[in-house]
């Protein structure tokens, strides 16, 4: 023991002895170091926030958004098109019911591979209570939307099938909603006032956090922040858009001349739960043909399959990360290989010293060790800097790019682990270099 003590202190005045030698010798580690631990944090930041994505959104679900006919969509152009040529005698232009209720049931009854639907009507108003008013959001919806978003009651109950079938005036807060209109938190049973209807608060939902730029990246809304009604009760009290009168036919009338359109969909959006999530892409692919014959081939909804999105996306961000291990490890080996150079230049400097050593007695080992200690206490060193350097990268990174970054306490063990194994593995060959010279044509050398 008292040999490797001996030789590791003569490794410590051999590196203060040439500090900056020592110093830019480590460069390449600490880049390297610092490399891994910001690539490692970038990964991880962004698998977080997918998985976060991905809680938002719920698991096998196939969104259903209701878009007016022309909106950036050549494939509706061309349907409509086709689908127009038959009546061009007349000069009038296929008519589509919108998305209804009745498409979900219709598309319920056909694909059995559909566990269930969520409906929503997004209407936007005015809630006032206790002589304050704010703008909010009424969502039309069944209690199948409470599931499918994971959101969970903090008080009260759902809707109760009652409320659901009759249209009873009845609603579900959010928690931002509790907090501005009821400052006691005692919401359930009182009145509030959307647009012009009394609603009776029956639930307040839990506070759901998620970040902006999640919400904005997927198109979800701050459930925080919304009033819930039954749907039936969106359509019988609040405004149904399908319904068709004089009036509105009227208004169709001018704005098709003049080309202008009115939104005529029952429904906004509509989340649909599949039960096998291999059945995905084939479950849409029904859907859009089911919806083009009901919707007399004019293509006015967009079908989505977030899961998809989001795994390719996934995808995306592992060959970015895998881009990065390789740079890191570029750096990490050319750092290697920088201390291996300068420890064979110490060697050649140092002949003298070596053949003094040899000759007070010091043999092959205690070089190799002397050595060996140099290259692991420099790569040591650097894997240190680079640690404190590759923290602080990435989180400059988070605050400066506002790229998501998760440092673990794995990565700063991996990236320092593979620095000490660098200065093992690349030191030993100078190392070995230095015990094989001749002790009597070293003492010689000038």
């Amino acid at each position: 023991m008292q040999r490797y003590l001996f030789n590791f202190y003569l490794a410590i005045e051999g590196i203060n002895a040439n500090k900056l030698r020592t110093f830019l010798t480590a460069l390449g580690i600490i880049f390297g170091v610092a490399a891994v631990i910001a690539m490692l944090a970038i990964g991880s930041g962004a698998k977080q926030a997918i998985l976060e994505q991905m809680k938002l959104i719920g698991t096998n679900n196939i969104v259903l958004t209701a878009k007016m006919p022309g909106d950036d969509n050549e494939e509706e152009e061309e349907a409509a098109a086709d689908a127009g040529a038959n009546s061009a005698q007349n000069d009038k232009k296929p008519f589509s019911p919108g998305l209804t209720l009745e498409d979900l049931a219709s598309l319920q009854k056909v694909i059995p591979n559909i566990e269930s639907t969520s409906p929503e009507i997004v209407l936007p108003t005015n809630v006032i209570q206790s002589a304050q008013l704010q703008k909010a959001r009424c969502i039309g919806v069944n209690n199948n939307f409470f599931d499918l978003n994971q959101l969970n009651l903090d008080a009260g109950d759902y809707f109760h099938k009652s409320h659901l079938e009759g249209g009873k005036p009845v609603c579900i807060i959010g928690k931002n909603i509790q907090i501005k209109f009821f400052k006691d938190g005692n919401a359930i049973g009182q009145q509030i006032k959307c647009g012009n209807t009394w609603l009776r608060v029956i639930g307040v939902l839990q506070k759901r956090q998620a970040s902006k730029e999640s919400l904005e990246n997927l198109g979800i809304r701050d459930y925080n922040s919304d009033v819930y009604v039954p749907v039936t009760t969106s359509l019988l009290r609040f405004k149904n858009r399908a319904k068709i009168t004089a009036a509105k036919l009227a208004r169709r009338n001018r704005r098709n001349s003049s080309n202008e359109q009115e939104n005529y969909h029952q429904l906004d959006r509509a989340v649909i739960r599949v039960g096998d999530s291999k059945q995905m892409k084939a479950t849409a692919a029904i859907m859009s043909r089911i919806l083009k014959r009901r919707h007399n081939n004019i293509v006015d909804f967009e079908i989505e399959v977030p899961e998809l999105l989001l795994e390719q996306e996934q995808k995306t961000q592992d060959t970015f990360n895998l881009v990065l291990a390789v740079i890191a490890a570029i750096s990490l080996l050319v750092g290697g290989i920088g201390i291996m150079n300068i420890m064979l230049a110490s060697v050649l400097e140092r002949i003298k010293e070596i053949g003094v050593r040899r000759s007070l007695g010091a043999t092959r080992e205690d070089i190799i060790l002397q050595f060996l200690f140099e290259a692991i206490i420099i790569s040591l060193l650097g894997g240190l800097i680079g640690v404190a350097l590759g923290i602080l990268s990435a989180t400059g990174i988070a605050s400066v790019a506002e790229i998501p970054t998760v440092i673990s306490a794995w990565s700063i063990i991996l990236s320092f682990g593979v620095a000490g194994s660098i200065g093992l593995i690349f030191g030993l060959f100078p190392a070995r270099k230095a015990a094989m010279q001749d002790p009597i044509k070293a003492l010689r050398s000038d």
